[in-house]
């Protein structure tokens, strides 16, 4: 009998270890904010500090794990979680030292930039959110935390949800664009999608909002450039999807590398504090961009200590890569730099968290190697990823339908961007293989079917400056330049086009020719490429621009010439189908911008949704006019606006209406509008609703989204679309950074885009 009470009380005491050695999921001992605080009576000065410390993985590799160099670290209690390794069982092995070998067995954090998907890799962001669809990218999210969760990872540096009007900033391309309103509604999406409704099941991922704050608006579009901006712009512009990530329930927050008020945003307490804290009431933990501390002592704030310490009373509890925590933490305290309880705040949040993901019960449920054999880069993620390119390609012109193609005749795929698979998925794409992307050569020639005869020639390379395409085709991404003269590449090029019915163009941008430390002057088409494409022209057969681009560009001769341009973007690891289901009809494109493309760079920054001044140019655009706020030398408005979008199908908007005239701060009003199917394709239609505020005690713009519907039409078909207004709905934040609506009259409009005159008005009174 003692012998089986003996048994009985050592498997009890097994399943109640929350540091066992075993893989098998146990329940947590106590709740969190008391198991915590258990814990962390025990834990040393140095221990705590560990935790707040975010190495890269650095020299670990597969079977090395107890021999790196950051293992011992590890082994020590000096780190609180890893990033940039990959695979389940890389990381089983590291975490089998942190829970093993250091003293507490506290479990590690894995992250990584998954940021449009893990190996089955999505549109870029950019062109995600030109689907207008909360649902697919919601479903992007979902599938990227399945694969990246089933091979280790738990916790994504995404959603980025930077609002960013100028296209020169390369990573515009990792954002949604430039509206405060449909950026909101994806960070809220992104975030849902890899949290999930419970951060404990293997198959979410934390989430981590970046860069907080205002990292979209440098200088000059160049990388990490100062930022200066008025509060009440912050408020209304540039805040809101931050703010809408945090109340949809994201985990982490990274901060950005920018100055906000003069202020490095790392060190900046009224940012991190006032009102990430105080004024959103955000629960969860701060991690600094790369090396983003030390960094602070450029700009000027202060040595590795005392940026260190700004950092930490500030709101930062994790350290990326600068080891300005682990160096300098414990000799601030000492000297009363820094407090006790600040320390351990932030040890308490990242604790939370190793929590809230179920490391506690099990250090190793990310860790399933049959899982990452299963669940990654399955047929059925592939099939959704192809789905959802499709609708993130937008048509910008479609001159005499001459898209959709038929599946026959003689077809020239001619571009450096052709048959380049490898800078399919874009950039940040960390953990997609290559070598398993479609490129659009392969899709097209699957999709074609055994009647159409394709053929192909690269007609030039990216760029005839070898220095520079080598500048944009990093990361394994090269186009593999060929080393012919530019009239030997075209010559190629000209010969086939000569045989073939119709002509697509695959130009544009290379992967990396947008993204981080991507900034560009130029915003065309690489010049070797606009010759090419004239030269194509010339020959008097129909050509289609396949645009390939992570920013908008300056399309002046583009638009002026080429009878059809559809832009694709980089529309990941199933790109080539996707675009190839568009470009023959397969898919009708539905796509919508989701940032304005400008005339000329000098009309940078460009959007939709600006002021007027004291003197606008008015009705008289084109024409130009002394004393308005106009150029001398180029048309104010831009080439295309935000919300534009062709289909292979027309859509008729009529017959506007407001359930009423006036509406209080208590009631609703609704506005209808009828659309209709007129052409020949079933099709999807974003429709859009805008509102402006005529009076206010600021300045406002001159249109705001404040809704969309995506409706599917087929060919006939009429529907009525609904939008509610409520006092809600009209608020902004006044000059005393109040969010208020006040009583006036407001026009509404509803549209295919932000260009939109189909208009009515009504009255908000108290």
């Amino acid at each position: 009998m003692r012998i089986k009470i003996k048994i009985l009380l050592i498997l009890f005491l097994s399943l109640s270890n929350a540091y066992s050695q075993k893989e098998k999921k146990t329940i947590p001992p106590t709740p969190k904010s008391i198991f915590v605080s258990q814990l962390m009576a025990k834990m040393t000065l140095q221990e705590k500090i560990g935790q707040l410390n975010l190495p890269t993985s650095g020299d670990i590799t597969t079977g090395q794990a107890n021999s790196s160099n950051v293992a011992k670290s590890i082994a020590e209690g000096k780190v609180g979680g890893l990033f940039n390794i990959k695979s389940a069982q890389k990381i089983k092995e590291v975490q089998r030292i942190a829970v093993e070998k250091s003293r507490l067995k506290i479990p590690l954090l894995f992250g990584m930039d998954v940021i449009h998907g893990y190996e089955t890799t999505f549109p870029i962001p950019l062109g995600l959110s030109c689907t207008w669809d909360m649902n697919l990218i919601k479903r992007s999210a979902e599938i990227a935390a399945q694969e990246a969760s089933a091979d280790g990872i738990n916790w994504t540096f995404s959603p980025m949800v930077d609002i960013s009007r100028d296209p020169r900033w390369g990573r515009v391309s990792e954002g949604s664009g430039e509206d405060a309103f449909l950026g909101s509604q994806i960070a809220k999406a992104m975030v849902k999608g890899y949290q999930g409704d419970d951060l404990s099941k293997n198959n979410t991922i934390l989430s981590c909002v970046k860069h907080f704050a205002l990292y979209g608006a440098p200088e000059a579009g160049r990388e990490y450039n100062t930022v200066d901006m008025s509060r009440i712009k912050m408020y209304n512009d540039y805040f809101p999807p931050y703010k809408a990530a945090v109340e949809a329930g994201a985990g982490s927050v990274m901060a950005s590398f920018n100055e906000v008020d003069g202020i490095p945003a790392t060190s900046n307490k009224w940012l991190m504090t006032d009102v990430l804290r105080k004024q959103w009431r955000f629960k969860g933990f701060v991690v600094t961009d790369y090396t983003a501390i030390p960094e602070m002592e450029e700009h000027g704030i202060g040595d590795l200590q005392t940026v260190s310490a700004l950092a930490l009373k500030a709101g930062i509890e994790m350290d990326m890569v600068g080891e300005g925590f682990l160096k300098t933490l414990a000799k601030s305290l000492k000297e009363g730099k820094v407090t006790m309880q600040e320390i351990d705040n932030a040890v308490r949040l990242i604790l939370n968290a190793k929590y809230d993901l179920g490391l506690f019960q099990n250090p190793y449920q990310y860790c399933d190697e049959n899982r990452a054999k299963t669940e990654v880069y399955t047929q059925s993620n592939r099939n959704e990823a192809r789905k959802i390119a499709s609708q993130s390609l937008v048509l910008l012109k479609n001159t005499n339908n001459i898209l959709p193609l038929k599946k026959s005749g003689t077809i020239a795929l001619i571009g450096p961007l052709a048959d380049a698979k490898e800078n399919m998925s874009g950039t940040w794409s960390v953990a997609t293989k290559f070598e398993n992307s479609i490129s659009l050569l392969a899709g097209i020639r699957e999709v074609a079917g055994n009647f159409t005869k394709i053929l192909y020639a690269k007609g030039s390379n990216l760029d005839d400056d070898a220095v520079l395409e080598e500048k944009a085709t990093m990361f394994g991404k090269s186009l593999h330049r060929d080393n012919r003269t530019k009239e030997e590449l075209q010559s190629e090029a000209l010969k086939i086009a000569n045989q073939s019915d119709v002509i697509v163009a695959a130009l544009g941008e290379s992967a990396e020719f947008s993204g981080e430390c991507s900034s560009r002057t130029n915003l065309e088409i690489p010049l070797t490429q606009k010759e090419l494409l004239q030269a194509l022209l010339k020959l008097g057969k129909p050509v289609i621009l396949v645009l390939f681009n992570g920013r908008p560009l300056v399309l002046n001769q583009e638009v002026a010439t080429v009878p059809a341009i559809l832009d694709v973007w980089f529309a990941g690891s199933e790109a080539g189908y996707a675009i190839a289901d568009v470009l023959f009809g397969d898919e009708n494109p539905s796509g919508k911008l989701t940032t304005t493309f400008p005339r000329s760079v000098g009309q940078v920054p460009i959007y939709y949704n600006h002021k007027n001044t004291g003197r606008p140019l008015g009705n008289n655009e084109g024409k130009f006019e002394k004393f308005k706020s106009n150029y001398i030398d180029e048309r104010n408005e831009p080439l295309f606006p935000f919300g534009f979008g062709l289909s292979y199908t027309n859509f008729e908007y009529s017959n506007l209406k407001l359930s009423s005239v006036k509406i209080n701060f208590k009631n609703t009003l609704k506005v209808t509008i009828d659309i209709a199917n007129t052409g020949s394709f079933d099709g999807k239609e974003i429709v859009q609703f805008y509102i402006r505020d005529l009076f206010a005690s600021v300045t406002r713009p001159v249109k705001e989204l404040k809704g969309f519907q995506k409706i599917n039409l087929k060919k006939g078909e009429k529907q009525t679309v609904t939008f509610e207004i409520s006092a809600e709905d009209l608020k902004f934040y006044n000059a005393a950074l109040q969010f208020v609506a006040e009583p006036g009259t407001f026009e509404v409009f509803v549209g295919s885009n932000s260009d939109t005159n189909t208009k009515a008005a009504f009255e908000l009174v108290n």
